[in-house]
């Protein structure tokens, strides 16, 4: 079992590698958060004023900032790793870990996204662990968080409930003590696939409820208790009966979609997150290349999610996986987000 205190390195000092730096020092770790290569004025700004410009708050001062260059020796008697690159930095993150692996090391990923392999989905977990090598394939067994959890709000001690899910249950114990405080409260789950599928295509689904409040104010509505919530309901339920319908597709557990990689997750990305933000541009009119330069940069993991899945439906109704016209949603979500086509949600395609 680990000590109380541990030394916990954490890659990638964006948003959310950021914010789980707090929990880590609530619950009396020694965290050490290195940046990326992308990451150099975050770090800066850490080490000189321990402020994070993206999520302008002043960070806990236990939080030792360090530089991609410094990795050696933010990774010196490491006990635990975090990995919070973007998901394009998954491939990066396992070629600069892979010299301080050790088997025995719990890693854990709060990265969102999916692979498509050719012939199945591959969740991220399992992306990195291939990636170190075939000699670790199945001895670092990474695991990964999902649920409902702004990056702003955890760094603010929010109270929240979040999944963390894994292959390797004696890893998985010890990561959930490790990261249990006051106001983050993990539970465990086995059902990697399904709870890693979830947690990617929440974020394409959050944009597809979004589409709503665009829509409301384009139609020179103000938010209030009479807006369109008709329809930003439908498309919610809907959503959840896709995830359901795709997770059980790849031989997830669909249940994972009902609890707080779905259901719970879903809600607070497209009330809070970012993709939720985006999914309003474009139901507004924006096109997607003007809603992506009002985003200011922002990462928008929803159009990799759906990319991802637009290469791998072929391939899953051929099987006989998903049925003809099983996911309405996530088909129209894709030609308006890839394709620029306008936002007409298909209703009457729903729950068929």
């Amino acid at each position: 079992m680990l000590a109380s205190m541990a030394v916990v390195t954490v890659i990638g000092a964006g948003m959310m590698g950021t914010a789980l730096c707090t929990p880590l020092v609530d619950a009396g770790h020694e965290v050490r958060l290195c940046g990326t290569h992308l990451d150099r004025e975050i770090v800066a700004s850490l080490e000189q004023r321990g402020h994070h410009p993206k999520l302008s708050l002043d960070m806990p001062s236990e939080i030792q900032p360090y530089f991609i260059e410094d990795l050696a020796e933010a990774m010196r008697g490491v006990e635990i790793i975090g990995i919070g690159v973007s998901s394009g930095g998954v491939h990066w993150a396992a070629d600069v870990l892979r010299p301080f692996l050790r088997p025995e090391l719990p890693v854990v990923m709060i990265t969102k996204g999916l692979e498509w392999s050719g012939t199945s989905l591959v969740a991220l977990p399992d992306v990195l662990e291939r990636r170190m090598g075939h000699e670790w394939v199945g001895k670092i067994c990474p695991a990964a968080v999902a649920g409902p959890c702004i990056a702003g709000e955890l760094a603010r001690r929010v109270e929240t409930c979040v999944v963390l899910t894994g292959r390797d249950e004696a890893k998985l114990d010890r990561l959930r003590a490790a990261l249990t405080t006051a106001h983050y409260h993990p539970v465990t789950s086995n059902d990697v696939l399904g709870v890693e599928v979830c947690a990617a295509l929440k974020n394409a689904f959050a944009m597809g409820i979004a589409f709503a409040q665009g829509l409301h104010e384009k139609s020179g509505g103000v938010p209030g208790s009479i807006a369109q919530h008709n329809y930003e309901a439908a498309v919610f339920a809907e959503s959840v009966r896709e995830m359901r319908a795709i997770v059980r597709a790849v031989g997830g557990d669909p249940e994972s979609a009902s609890g707080l990689p779905g259901v719970g997750d879903l809600d607070v990305t497209t009330n809070g997150g970012r993709t939720g933000r985006f999914g309003k541009l474009l139901g507004l009119g924006l096109s997607v290349p003007e809603a992506i330069e009002r985003m200011q940069g922002a990462t928008l993991e929803c159009l990799d999610i759906l990319r991802v899945m637009r290469m791998a439906l072929p391939t899953l109704k051929a099987r006989g996986d998903l049925g003809e016209g099983s996911v309405p949603l996530l088909e129209h979500m894709a030609e308006v987000a890839l394709d620029g086509r306008p936002v007409a949600m298909p209703f009457a395609r729903f729950f068929r």
